[in-house]
């Protein structure tokens, strides 16, 4: 993931609120991101350990900044959304996911706040289970009368994909329970591949040409996500139980005793798992995992331990997305050493400049690895990473192999040339920049790069951007197969090629005249709708707003971007490249002179337009598109020209109606609060934003003032 490694992040202590926000921010985005690799493409980009750190660096932001801590951050939700092409099931009982233990002391520290919580004697006896945390996809089963009626993913921990019909197609899930098995049963467990089936399939792959799977993980979860449930059903998956949402009745009164009743119902359950009298006992049977895990068969990374008692599970519950009963005990990744054949660079769909290392084949935890990311350009300096150099690998999270730095004796190595890292694109041959305080290089030529076109144009049609209904991501990729779509612009010709659509597989004349009529619909759409559509890194709903409202056309826009363009001042005298950068950048934002557009923002206007591909596509895109000028019907008011917050529950309009009337009285409303706000509008609940402004002293006023200055506008 961008920037995950060879990053220098400021301690948490030492931000402020303003570089704060912008750090949650960042990682909430790439958290975002790491979650649909994960959970909704089955391809994982970063390490578990780059993703705990991410994740475990945002709550600490939260805990020092709560107004920074939304309701939708990542910290409070489990995976990411269930995938478009799945109809959706909602939990019974949510799937929430487990917080991690990287040592024995952290296993001894579990075991101390359990007791502590429960009000037990630092040394009571506490039962525990403990059974090998299986590298797999989760999956919920739900039975009714002894019947699988569904079968659903983790998805976001609320919200999971139906994949019933694949599920009924794996032999080890019953599809008839006998008749003791409560009325309502669902049963949790991971759906994963065995090596030696993994193994087969891969060279079924190869054989069929077609792309063989990274991992048995990766192999599961994309066989189980079929929506052919016929693919799936030749695809050799397997099934354990490790646990239980809803339930009618009780099976047992222990953790382990309730598993012993799954087993009999004729799930099939981990023969790892054992019930250990306290973390003494945890930790030994994570030892003992430890050292068989190369015989068991399949992947697993690491040991989870559980509270057995189901009365102490109740009584202990769960804080934010995970439960305080149980644990999961990571194993530490395994190494090897190899050698670094080649550095390619990869670019993602957004726009990510990534270094791979080509490695010479060498087998790690049972598992041949031949290549590892690397991050970025600041993690191959660091590493002083040379082609040529043997180096240590180890795959961290027992899923993605990385590097830990070059053993290569020192005159071998000095003779070895640095890697120099490019800046122009490899796909597009567009400029790759980076931003002051990033480490990642990106990809300019967003609207014309070939390996960004397709996550471009999703965008560009969605619903808050130009919003053509009909053309779908699967619809936008089989244009783009059939060379009919490879820029915006081209979506405007696509009606020439009604006639060829209507006869595609899945097609039609009417669903075809149905599309046509949908993209005449948005060849005239408001300036801020067509700003955002652009894709311009860092240029959001509101900022794209922002601009339009106040510049007001596009020949004003573009004005200002050939401005920015223009403005490229030299270093001054003794000034490092990193100061003269941000020099630069602030004088853009005074150049731009918006409310809400600072220097990130300014740049990344000035890197897209100085772009000539850029320049190109949105002068091909202008000749079937009219952006319409803003005409702001704002009215005289109090809080004209002013900057507004909302904080707690309007008890008379929702938050999207409060501010849509803010704005159309002539205000701006910003989403935290801070010295340059005006007016904090108070209701029920409010919190920290409501203490943020008693600190700043910035006038507050509850909902009925704010009804009243409605009123009167």
């Amino acid at each position: 993931m961008d920037g995950a490694a060879g990053r220098v992040d400021l301690p948490v202590e030492s931000l402020d609120a303003e570089a704060a926000a912008r750090e949650v921010r960042r990682l909430a985005e790439a958290i975002e991101r790491a979650n649909r690799a994960y959970y909704q493409e089955d391809a994982p980009e970063i390490s578990d350990a780059a993703y705990d750190a991410m994740m475990a660096r945002l709550a600490a932001i939260e805990a020092r900044f709560p107004e920074l801590a939304s309701p939708d951050s990542p910290t409070r939700r489990v995976g990411a959304a269930p995938a478009a092409g799945f109809r959706e099931i909602v939990h019974a009982r949510p799937m929430l996911s487990l917080d991690n233990a990287m040592s024995e002391a952290e296993v001894r520290e579990f075991a101390a706040r359990v007791r502590r919580f429960l009000g037990l004697a630092p040394d009571a006896s506490l039962a525990l289970t403990s059974e090998a945390k299986i590298d797999g996809l989760s999956l919920s089963l739900r039975y009714e009368e002894g019947t699988l009626v569904s079968a659903a993913t983790r998805g976001d921990g609320t919200r999971g994909e139906d994949v019933t019909a694949n599920a009924r197609t794996i032999a080890d899930i019953p599809r008839e329970l006998p008749p003791r098995a409560p009325a309502i049963l669902e049963v949790r467990g991971e759906v994963y591949m065995r090596w030696d089936d993994f193994a087969a399939l891969n060279a079924a792959q190869e054989q069929a040409g077609q792309k063989p799977f990274a991992n048995p993980r990766n192999a599961a979860a994309g066989s189980l996500r079929q929506l052919d449930p016929a693919v799936t059903a030749v695809r050799p998956l397997r099934f354990f139980a490790h646990g239980w949402g809803e339930l009618s009745a009780p099976l047992a009164a222990t953790q382990f005793e309730t598993m012993q009743a799954l087993a009999a119902l004729g799930f099939p359950v981990s023969d790892t798992l054992v019930r250990v009298d306290g973390e003494e006992g945890a930790i030994a049977h994570w030892q003992l995992l430890l050292e068989r895990r190369a015989s068991l068969g399949f992947d697993i990374d690491g040991v989870v331990h559980k509270v057995d008692r189901l009365d102490w599970q109740e009584r202990l519950g769960a804080v934010s997305r995970s439960p305080r009963w149980a644990i999961a005990h990571k194993f530490p990744p395994e190494q090897a050493l190899t050698r670094l054949l080649a550095i390619d660079i990869q670019v993602g769909r957004t726009g990510a400049l990534t270094p791979v290392a080509r490695l010479a084949p060498v087998s790690v935890g049972g598992v041949v690895v031949t290549n590892a990311t690397l991050h970025n350009e600041d993690e191959i300096a660091r590493k002083d990473l040379r082609v040529g150099d043997l180096v240590r690998v180890q795959r961290a999270g027992d899923v993605i192999p990385q590097i830990l730095g070059h053993a290569t004796p020192e005159a071998e190595h000095a003779a070895l040339p640095p890697f120099a890292f490019p800046d122009r694109c490899p796909e597009c041959g567009s400029l790759a920049t980076r931003e002051p305080g990033e480490a990642v290089r990106r990809c300019t030529g967003g609207l014309t790069c070939p390996a960004q076109r397709l996550e471009r144009l999703r965008h560009f049609v969605s619903r808050r951007a130009m919003d053509i209904e009909g053309l779908g991501g699967e619809r936008i990729a089989r244009f783009a197969a059939l060379g009919w779509l490879l820029s915006p612009a081209d979506i405007y010709r696509l009606p020439a090629r009604e006639a060829e659509i209507a006869k595609l597989e899945g097609w039609g004349a009417q669903s075809a005249a149905n599309l046509v009529a949908a993209i005449a619909a948005r060849r005239e759409v408001p300036l801020d709708r067509f700003l955002f559509a652009l894709g311009i890194r860092h240029v959001g709903e509101v900022t794209a707003r922002d601009l339009a409202r106040a510049l007001g056309d596009w020949p004003r826009v573009a004005a200002l971007l050939d401005a920015l363009v223009a403005h490229d001042p030299p270093p001054a005298d003794g000034e490092s490249a990193e100061r003269h950068a941000r020099r630069v950048a602030a004088e853009r934002a005074a150049l731009v002179g918006v409310a809400g557009v600072g220097p990130e923002v300014a740049s990344a206007l000035r890197d897209f337009w100085a772009e000539p591909h850029n320049r190109d596509t949105v002068s091909d895109l202008l000749g079937f598109v009219t952006p319409l000028p803003v005409r702001l019907e704002t009215r005289e008011s109090p809080v004209a020209g002013k900057t507004l917050v909302f904080t707690g529950t309007l008890e008379t309009m929702t938050r999207d109606e409060a501010k849509a009337a803010a704005e159309r009285l002539g205000a701006r409303v910003a989403g935290s609060v801070s010295a340059k706000t005006d007016l904090v509008v108070a209701g029920r609940d409010a919190g920290s934003k409501l203490r943020k402004a008693a600190e700043l002293g910035v006038r507050v006023i509850d909902e009925a003032e704010w009804r009243a200055i409605l009123a009167q506008a």
